[in-house]
């Protein structure tokens, strides 16, 4: 039988913990550059406790080559190394090390509904009119996700518009295992949503997310793009005839432009206003070359340093299997107090 709500009413006080992954599906764009790894790097400076995974455990929720898989993994590694994650200041490493995950995420599917599951949208997108040939993984994988994040007791997760929904669903999971066992024992996350490019749009089409799935290659900036390719794409990239507006206002209704906009205070470090201020009443003539120089003066080392580490495939495991054992010094203690609490029986053996 649940504990009564009112066992869990005293705040237990957690220490500022940040958790954040990224799937190694292959090909990192500007997009995942923008919208979390400069942010899981800036986060890193602020001298809290962060935690990166790449969740290779989700990936396999569609079909994956083993090689494919390998590669992609040590690549996104690479990305978090050479966009400026310094593996020994904060835990590097990919979910599959950490049997943490998969464990609190059995335990979690029995905590969430499946009425919870069934309002995920991101699901009803991924499996659209063949939801019932879709393997169960993909329809359970939020549970995974919030075993991911609790296993550490983060407290905050960075995220993108997109993923807000499944955060919702990892609050509403801790929140009902405290109160189904009267305990005050996983925290209640909170997202961080912050920054001028938190959702970058593709560069033909305004209104759709940069994705590494578009069939069009000129839709995104991959971070292995060269500094010519990369140049190339944005004074490719679709506008409007109009010239850039006086003031933030006047980029409604106008995707493209926003996006363009988004992207340059994005990687200045600038707001859109001062953007805005800074270009009022220039063509895109005069603002793509400048947006063209900004972006390779900001990627091209990162792909210079990515192409480095991806050279030596033993130095980034080893990377990897040190934060592994970070990580899991961290879960494990939580793990098996989740397991006392939940009634399991526990040998201790060594």
């Amino acid at each position: 039988m649940s504990s009564p709500a009112s066992a869990v009413q005293t705040p237990t006080p957690f220490k500022p913990r940040i958790f954040s992954g990224i799937q190694p599906s292959g090909g990192l764009t500007l997009g995942n550059y923008l919208g979390a790894l400069k942010r899981f790097v800036e986060k890193q400076d602020e001298g809290i406790e962060t935690i990166y995974c790449l969740v290779d455990m989700h990936a396999i929720t569609v079909w994956q080559d083993p090689a494919k898989l390998r590669h992609a993994t040590r690549e996104g590694a690479a990305a978090f190394i050479a966009a400026g994650i310094d593996p020994k200041r904060s835990i590097l490493f990919n979910q599959s090390q950490v049997s943490a995950h998969a464990e609190l995420g059995w335990i979690f599917n029995c905590v969430a509904r499946m009425g919870w599951m069934s309002r995920m949208t991101q699901f009803k997108d991924k499996a659209g009119k063949n939801s019932e040939n879709v393997s169960l993984g993909l329809y359970a994988y939020p549970a995974l996700m919030a075993a991911d994040i609790l296993a550490y007791h983060a407290t905050m997760v960075p995220v993108g518009e997109d993923q807000k929904q499944h955060l919702e669903l990892t609050r509403d999971i801790a929140i009902k295992f405290n109160n189904d066992y009267g305990v005050n024992f996983f925290p209640v996350v909170e997202p961080l949503i912050e920054g001028a490019a938190t959702r970058v749009m593709s560069l033909r089409d305004g209104t759709k997310k940069m994705s590494k799935s578009d069939p069009s290659d000129q839709s995104r900036i991959n971070l292995t793009d060269d500094a010519d390719m990369i140049a190339a794409k944005i004074r490719k990239a679709k506008t409007d005839p109009e010239p850039l507006p006086e003031t933030v206002e006047g980029l409604k209704d106008r995707p493209e432009a926003r996006n363009l906009v988004n992207i340059y205070a994005a990687l200045s470090g600038h707001t859109v206003d001062q953007v805005i201020r800074d270009f009022a009443g220039a063509q895109f003539g005069t603002f793509k070359p400048a947006l063209a120089d900004l972006a390779v003066a900001s990627l091209s080392p990162i792909t210079t340093e990515m192409n480095r580490l991806m050279a030596d495939p033993a130095e980034i495991d080893r990377i990897l299997a040190d934060g592994a054992d970070r990580a899991d010094a961290l879960a494990r203690p939580i793990l098996e107090q989740v397991y006392d609490i939940t009634g399991m029986i526990r040998s201790r053996r060594k």
